[in-house]
């Protein structure tokens, strides 16, 4: 487990489940920390990749173990405006 990072256990949760619970995790934690996922829902993979490009939070991993997906994901701070 990297330093600054929290574990989400996702694996028996369908669609739109995963990324409800994610975003709802992220919300939770400082920008730079990052969140190790733990999914079983094959359409997670798209799911993430999609969300993270909306949203602009990095997927750092994305890989399958087992009958398992795994995914972490950075949290990108806010950006405010300069002057």
């Amino acid at each position: 487990m990297a330093e600054n990072e929290q574990i989400l256990d996702l694996r028996g949760l369908s669609c739109p489940m995963p990324i409800v619970k994610t975003k709802k995790a992220i919300d939770q934690i400082a920008g730079g920390a990052q969140l190790f996922i733990m999914a079983t829902d094959p359409g997670a993979v798209a799911d993430f990749q999609a969300w993270t490009k909306r949203t602009g939070h990095k997927l750092l991993l994305s890989e399958k173990v087992g009958n398992e997906f795994h995914f972490r994901i950075e949290k990108v701070a806010a950006k405010t405006e300069e002057a």
